[in-house]
């Protein structure tokens, strides 16, 4: 074997002792520091010459194709595991969220800024917070941070170290909350700084705290959750998650074609029987705005954008639902809502995040939606 195909029989070798211990590595040559992207220099000698050879004309870079290994905390340490979001019957399955507390619990009393919320503008799950902590004036109650839109090898990092420890990376706050936690990292977080807990990270409990815990300090009453409605609410609810919140990722990371198929089967089902929900009625709920319509709004919103290519959930965009395109703009135009919408993040998220579904992660320039079109109750058509 030549001294060249050594060198390449080296690199091969070494690779993937470099991505799994995510260290710096000098093979035969002299490394390039660009981190987080291993890019290596290796040395060849070919015919006697003794000058360096850099494969593929430049750099060999290791890591930027790569499938993105989606880790997880095993007893409070990050570790990577094999990047499938699919079971072995090849249908996604969402892991549950493991802190459940409540604000408002002995532990978790109501406090202006006492909480901070953790959330990235691209997940549709923590967008829902976002949306509540807007409607129910909680800005200046519950500081937020944001973080970065892509999603890489130890999941959800900042942009920026994070205002209260320093930590560059989400995993870190589960660390603290839980010193031998194991599971998923997931956002939202709703943080708890005196107690330096994870309060919550389901957002489906948050938003039913911001929705009625804090009334008391922000003055505002408005109920997205009335008794008088909640069991309407909670079948709806269950309906568009199962169907349609959860459905896009469904079809986005199958594995199979059946899976993928039945899925998609039913996300188009669950869209049109929406579209004929909304039919002669502006929310899901009669004329009555709820939590129903804001849980369901984070999907549609995002849809277009990039459930309709990027998840291969193709057969309509929701424009080309009139009900559904004139509810979602009737909701993105409510007061303040604009204002959580991110479409940068949004698309730098799917499309970089996701390379097994996009492996050359080329980030789309459209497409062109105009959320500002008017609508019927803009219009004052309904009654």
């Amino acid at each position: 074997m030549n001294t060249a195909a050594h060198a390449i029989v080296n690199l091969l070798i070494f690779r993937k002792l470099a991505r799994d211990t995510h260290a710096l590595a000098i093979m035969s040559g002299a490394l390039l520091p660009d981190a987080p992207m291993f890019i290596f220099y290796f040395q060849a000698r070919i015919q006697g010459l003794s000058e360096r050879m850099i494969w593929r004309d430049s750099y060999l870079e290791i890591g930027h194709n790569k499938e993105i290994n989606m880790g997880m905390l095993i007893n409070g340490v990050w570790e990577a595991d094999d990047g499938k979001w699919a079971s072995k019957d090849g249908e996604f399955h969402r892991a549950q969220s493991k802190f459940r507390c409540k604000i408002g619990d002995e532990c978790f009393p109501v406090e202006r800024d006492r909480y901070h919320l953790y959330v990235s503008l691209a997940c549709p799950w923590a967008h829902r917070t976002l949306i509540f902590r807007k409607l129910k004036a909680l800005e200046e109650i519950i500081p937020v941070t944001i973080v970065h839109p892509h999603m890489l090898d130890y999941g959800w990092q900042f942009a920026e170290p994070e205002p209260l420890y320093g930590f560059t990376h989400v995993h870190q706050l589960y660390s603290k909350a839980d010193a031998h936690y194991s599971g998923r990292v997931t956002v939202p977080v709703l943080w708890d700084k005196k107690g330096q807990a994870i309060v919550c990270n389901e957002s489906a409990e948050i938003i039913r705290m911001f929705n009625s815990a804090f009334n008391e300090l922000t003055g505002n009453s408005d109920d997205y959750y009335p008794i008088e409605l909640r069991d309407e609410i909670d079948a709806i609810n269950a309906f568009v998650y199962d169907n349609i919140n959860n459905g896009v990722y469904r079809c986005g990371f199958a594995t199979t074609q059946k899976a993928y198929e039945e899925a998609f089967d039913q996300l188009f089902a669950a869209l049109d029987s929406v579209e004929a929900r909304l039919d002669g009625q502006r929310y899901l709920v009669g004329n009555t705005m709820t939590e129903a319509d804001w849980r369901l709004f984070t999907t549609l919103v995002r849809f277009d954008a990039v459930y309709f290519g990027h998840f291969k959930c193709n057969r309509n965009r929701i424009v080309d639902m009139p009900n559904l395109w004139t509810y979602l703009r009737d909701l993105y135009q409510q007061p303040g809502i604009a204002e959580t919408v991110n479409f940068e993040h949004i698309k730098q998220h799917y499309y970089y995040s996701h390379v097994s579904i996009n492996p050359t992660r080329i980030v789309p320039k459209g497409p062109e939606l105009d959320f500002y079109l008017p609508h019927p109750a803009s219009l004052q058509e309904f009654v």
